[in-house]
């Protein structure tokens, strides 16, 4: 079969991409390896519920957003969200929680009565971050702003990690002020998804296939398919089949799969390897619980940023030092009757799930031995919970492996950051085969995801409205 634009993988950038330029007349083909799209943003359903694998905090759905730039192009209409407020409590391990709210004036008490040993530095700090850039560079002002963090105490510090690790994966020693302005500023909306983010990527997929595009789901890929010349021509298929692609080929694969896969190591260039073998992402380990509906009530809000250790010897280790609970909304529970969908979301290292010399009994034994260390500091650390809340299941990075073939299941933005910049991360070296995924987004979570693929499409095929 023959398309314009031949996507691959049907994670949330492919789809948005995809559906954006079938929307625009262009006649595309996604090829998903799953038997329903989402990517790492598919809902897990076990036992009548359907679980979350994220903090379900979003941004980009404000009016003139990305979602709403992006939907108006589109022939179906987006899913229902909800703006949070407060967006989410910091719990810190003295037990004090502090609330992230749009309102400045809130916030900054706010930041008075938690950090009154450098209140004044920590109003300083938000304030500086979210002033527009004017006559001073970027550089300086990332400096500026340094100095001030490290005038603040140490509590206040750990209150800054939790939140850039669980927002942009770095901490206060690396971090850029571009993202942290993002991720940090407290006016910046977040709102949660009716349905998840599988909502979302449901209805882009709806928008793609009635705008004429061609979804091929259970459709594993194997490689780029070139001509005698080495100009990639389409998609070779593990069934044999070949795809072509007279326009663009779009990968929603990692940075590190798009080369290593569906490019091919002998193809890739000698640059382009160092830099990849240099960045890694971080991995997750998700604990999947049923809320009783009627303990809600008791936590301080259904998202938490629970910081478990203040590591005032060493660095920052979000692995022993972090947890991030997400409650299902009543209004969109996910569960059975009288329960609530509940996900708590650690850090974990991704390659350390893989042994590939051993039998699948010493990754039960890695993930029964994680389930207690997790279960044991989430009771520490919320001990509202109590009896009420049950394990359903676990995820490890083999499982985010095992449903989308990511390498060593890892996710989210690359670190250290790129020395190249990741929109050029989102091109190859290969005229017409681009990327678009978390690795290569050019801002945080999906609301950046979503920028890329939108720039990419404009790339391919400029909208005319």
């Amino acid at each position: 079969m023959d398309y314009e634009v031949v996507v691959v993988g049907g994670g949330l950038g492919g789809l948005t991409a995809a559906a954006l330029l079938a929307a625009r007349g262009v006649n595309v083909c996604l090829l998903e390896r799953q038997s329903r799209v989402g990517g790492c943003l598919a809902n897990f359903e076990h036992l009548g519920y359907q679980f979350e694998p994220t903090y379900g905090l979003y941004s980009g759905w404000e009016p003139g957003g990305i979602f709403e730039r992006i939907f108006s192009e589109m022939p179906i209409a987006p899913p229902r969200v909800h703006r949070l407020s407060p967006a989410y409590v910091v719990r810190l391990p003295d037990g004090v929680d502090v609330a992230i709210s749009d309102d400045s004036n809130d916030f900054e008490n706010e930041l008075h009565k938690s950090f009154p040993e450098s209140a004044a530095a920590a109003v300083e700090f938000y304030r500086l971050l979210s002033t527009p850039e004017t006559g001073s560079s970027p550089s300086n002002k990332h400096a500026d702003i340094g100095r001030i963090l490290q005038n603040c105490s140490l509590r206040f510090r750990r209150f800054i990690d939790i939140q850039l690790q669980t927002l942009v994966q770095c901490s206060s020693e690396s971090w850029s002020a571009n993202l942290a302005a993002i991720a940090l500023n407290p006016q910046q909306a977040r709102y949660e998804i009716h349905g998840g983010g599988q909502a979302l990527a449901d209805s882009l997929a709806e928008s793609f296939k009635h705008s004429g595009g061609t979804l091929r789901l259970d459709s594993p890929v194997l490689r780029l398919a070139y001509a005698s010349d080495g100009e990639a021509i389409g998609i070779d298929l593990l069934s044999g089949e070949r795809v072509i692609a007279a326009r663009g080929i779009i990968s929603n694969l990692t940075v590190w799969d798009t080369y290593g896969k569906l490019i091919g190591l002998s193809r890739t260039p000698p640059a382009i390897s160092s830099q990849l073998r240099k960045l890694q992402s971080p991995g997750a380990y998700l604990l999947f619980l049923g809320l009783d509906r009627h303990a809600i009530s008791r936590p301080p809000s259904r998202h938490i940023m629970a910081l478990t250790d203040w590591q005032e010897e060493h660095s920052y280790d979000p692995e022993t030092a972090q947890l991030v609970l997400n409650v299902a909304s009543d209004l969109d529970p996910r569960a059975p009757q009288d329960k609530l969908a509940v996900t708590i979301s650690a850090f974990t290292n991704a390659e350390n799930w893989f042994s590939f010399h051993e039998d699948h009994n010493v990754h039960a034994e890695q993930d029964q031995k994680m389930l207690e260390q997790i279960w044991s500091r989430l009771h520490s650390a919320l001990p509202e919970l109590g009896a009420q809340v049950e394990v359903i299941e676990s995820a490890t990075p083999q499982s985010f492996y095992e449903t989308t073939r990511r390498k060593f299941g890892m996710i989210g933005r690359p670190y250290p950051e790129p020395a190249t910049p990741n929109e050029e991360l989102s091109k190859t070296h290969l005229a017409n085969v681009f990327i678009v995924s978390d690795t290569t987004s050019l801002g945080p979570g999906i609301a950046g995801i979503a920028q890329t693929a939108r720039k990419l499409a404009d790339t391919i095929a400029p909208s005319t409205a």
